[in-house]
């Protein structure tokens, strides 16, 4: 059965258009808190979020659901999606909440779940909330209405919980480093614990005014503190996404080291000091076929999934492995974290420079990628453009032509209109053309 309203990562869409109102956001509240409060003893709820103007009004909304069915509400204010999966556990909460849509603009918001382990939800849980949504949803009687407060210690707690992540005794002083906040969730939460540690913190990206999250800045834009790194001479650069669970790294010559390198770096390093689990890292079918290689000429094996970070999790927890990741920056260690967290991936390269001694440019390229090209297409409501049969001709023909030389993936993205176009392949004249053809097929039938 498929789900309605949640997608690869929670509930997301544009702020006030149907499924993001407030109305819904009410609902869902409610929903979740009838899934979880299981008896009529106290039961708490965790709600963070970033920095988008809409999250007041999908605070207010959710703790008005939530409180309904009478689950106490404990409001975190901003701060990173880790430190909601982490406080959830740590607060002894029965579900926890974040409020974001993570590296999309400020116009979209999104809501994701995190179950009482600190996980996200699996796919059953999420259907089951969707359908006490489509149901009568019994409130609580008004003696065990929920009740709710505003925890102000809770970015202190991750924040230690973080610089503990760092090997006993390392500091990481003598190193200048850049961080981009994208104007998000941890534009206090990430300069505060690399001052802590020791470094010298050049910031960007941290003054939020609703608008700006991920706005020419942050991890899907890392132009501005590349910049910045090249005119401070900066040893390296950080630059997490809206709600840091996603990074990208920059060496000092604004160089950028995207998710897989980062994954092959702590993967082999992970493996040689025997902390490696499994000998394997798992990875979305989005990582680069030169990562596969690499693991391969290591003894190691790199273990693919779909599309989405939880999806990541859950091969990783089914398979005792601890370390996992995407492209795009999301890194999972479960070692430290429960679901991707930027600061720590960050703070992992930077004890690898700590303890090889090396600048970030002999660690940002660990292996050569193979020629990768992803181009997206925009759709419009109610449009199939993947049925279309004239798209269907086009992408058989383009795996043919890839056949033996490289793959093709054609997806629906799960957070946004898009169809995504990617292929690999060492002739990048077969490359283009092979995208080029599906690309030219979806814009016809959209």
């Amino acid at each position: 059965m498929a789900r309605k309203f949640f997608g690869t990562d929670g509930v997301r869409g544009r702020a006030n258009t149907y499924p993001m109102t407030a109305e819904m956001a009410l609902k869902l509240g409610a929903a979740a808190g009838r899934y979880f409060r299981k008896d009529q003893g106290r039961h708490r709820v965790v709600i963070g979020k970033d920095t988008r103007l809409s999250g007041y009004m999908f605070e207010n909304a959710l703790t008005a659901g939530f409180t309904s069915t009478g689950m106490d509400v404990l409001l975190l204010s901003p701060v990173p999606t880790p430190a909601v999966g982490m406080l959830t556990t740590s607060m002894r909460a029965d579900v926890g909440v974040m409020i974001s849509a993570s590296h999309n603009p400020h116009y979209d918001n999104g809501i994701k779940f995190f179950g009482p382990d600190g996980f996200k939800l699996s796919d059953e849980d999420e259907m089951a909330i969707e359908a006490l949504l489509e149901s009568e949803i019994l409130p609580a009687q008004s003696q065990n209405i929920g009740r709710a407060k505003h925890i102000y210690d809770g970015r202190f707690r991750y924040n230690e919980r973080v610089k503990s992540t760092l090997p006993y005794g390392m500091t990481l002083k003598g190193l200048k480093v850049v961080i981009d906040c994208a104007n998000g969730a941890a534009y206090r939460t990430a300069p505060e614990v690399l001052w802590e540690l020791g470094a010298e913190v050049i910031p960007v990206g941290v003054s939020p005014n609703g608008y700006n999250i991920n706005e020419g800045c942050g991890s899907t834009n890392v132009t501005t503190a590349a910049e910045a790194v090249v005119a401070h001479g900066a040893d390296v650069g950080i630059c997490l996404d809206g709600d840091a669970d996603r990074v990208m790294m920059l060496d000092e010559t604004g160089a950028v080291a995207d998710g897989d390198q980062l994954m092959a770096l702590m993967a082999t390093r992970w493996a040689e000091e025997g902390r490696l689990k499994g000998g394997a890292l798992v990875a979305t079918v989005m990582s680069n076929l030169g990562l596969e290689r690499h693991m391969e000429s290591h003894g190691l094996r790199l273990e693919r999934t779909n599309v989405g970070d939880r999806y990541v999790v859950e091969r990783m927890r089914q398979g005792g492995y601890n370390l996992g990741g995407e492209q795009s920056g999301h890194i999972v260690m479960t070692d430290y974290a429960t679901t991707g967290d930027g600061l720590v991936a960050g703070l992992q390269f930077l004890t690898a420079m700590k303890q090889l001694d090396k600048p970030a440019s002999a660690l940002v390229k660990q292996f050569e990628p193979c020629p990768q090209l992803l181009e997206n297409v925009r759709y419009g409501e109610g449009k199939t453009p993947l049925e279309d049969p004239t798209v269907k001709t086009a992408i058989a023909d383009a795996e043919a032509s890839l056949q033996g030389t490289g793959r093709l993936l054609i997806r629906k993205s799960g957070t946004e209109p898009l169809i995504r176009v990617m292929a690999e392949c060492e002739d990048e004249a077969v490359l283009a053309h092979a995208v080029g053809s599906v690309v030219k097929a979806v814009e016809a039938a959209v």
